[in-house]
């Protein structure tokens, strides 16, 4: 049976977590644990913060029992459909990730995973149409934009990630991975045309 975490510790946790004081944050959230193993939110808080630190076997251990605690909680199968994606575990991180749609349908940054990892499970097709669909709802999110156009660079879909990539650098004229990525696309698209 899970219980709730009071509001005015999880606010403290978010704080540590925004400045990147994540080891902190997490000692901040084993010791809430320490009084009672049932709060699946700490949990949750726990691997995102572990997530940030780039420990992924440790953030999906901490979603497995949240999600124990608490089987209904989209954020803890996005969490955990978003690491097992970044490990490279496609078809369970779309199980998990189609699960936490179910639960909160539509969400674009779900979607977003959701659809890179079908993508990457060589899904192509199945994943375009979901990365679009986030980008429906979420037309300036340049994680969603750059997923996308990625996705159309690796499919040679050469003219789409272009425009993709350009408006990526309308919303934010330094980002250096949109840039690197448009050059990559204007190469291939130059190499295409030089190879027909």
């Amino acid at each position: 049976m899970r219980s709730e975490m009071p509001k005015e510790v999880l606010k403290k946790a978010e704080e540590l977590k925004l400045t990147g004081d994540h080891e902190q944050a997490i000692k901040y959230l084993e010791d809430i644990l320490i009084n009672d193993l049932n709060v699946s939110k700490a949990y949750e808080e726990i691997a995102d913060n572990f997530l940030s630190l780039k420990e992924f076997d440790k953030a999906i251990l901490a979603l497995e029992q949240a999600i124990k605690l608490d089987p209904i909680s989209a954020n803890a199968h996005y969490l955990l459909g978003f690491a097992l994606s970044v490990k490279g575990d496609f078809d369970t991180s779309i199980q998990e990730l189609e699960l936490a749609d179910k639960i909160e349908p539509n969400h674009p940054e779900i979607l977003r995973c959701l659809g890179w990892s079908y993508f990457n499970a060589h899904d192509r097709t199945t994943g375009i149409i979901v990365l679009e669909r986030a980008r429906f709802m979420s037309p300036n999110d340049a994680l969603i934009l750059s997923d996308l156009g990625v996705c159309y660079l690796n499919s040679k879909n050469f003219e789409k990630a272009e425009e993709i990539f350009n408006h990526i650098l309308e919303l934010e004229p330094n980002n250096q991975q949109a840039f690197d990525c448009l050059k990559a696309c204007q190469f291939h698209k130059i190499k295409s045309d030089l190879d027909s």
